[in-house]
């Protein structure tokens, strides 16, 4: 089983920067994906940046590409979340993911382990 914690969410002005973090608990797989996914009020819950742990690749939305960056220390377990140039439509609670993977890791099909959210708030 694995656990995983979410924090460093919070309210911010449009422009403004959050570091989201998400520590995991338990067993890790060898390789694997591990992810931040949103989902806004009304919304249908969409994938924002992963990384896949096999190959070290990156993958970004276009919605937040030169915008958020993501990061992680192994030696920690924990994976970040660095988001600048906050804007309203960033509001949502964010979900930290992981699991084995099986194509791009921001397919939601690839996870089995989610965390409990944590909200951003952007206001302009």
């Amino acid at each position: 089983q694995v656990q995983l914690v979410e924090s460093g969410g919070g309210s911010v002005q449009a422009g403004g920067s959050l570091r989201l973090s998400c520590a995991a608990f338990g067993y890790i797989y060898s390789s694997y994906c591990m992810g931040w996914f949103r989902q806004a009020p009304g919304k249908e819950r969409e994938g924002v940046a992963a990384i896949d742990t096999g190959d070290g690749r990156t993958y970004y939305a276009d919605s937040v590409k030169g915008r958020f960056t993501i990061s992680q220390d192994y030696a920690k377990n924990t994976l970040y979340l660095h988001m600048n140039s906050l804007k309203p439509e960033d509001t949502a609670m964010y979900y930290c993911a992981l699991g084995p993977g099986g194509g791009s890791c921001l397919m939601q099909e690839g996870y089995n382990y989610w965390g409990q959210g944590t909200q951003v708030t952007v206001s302009s």
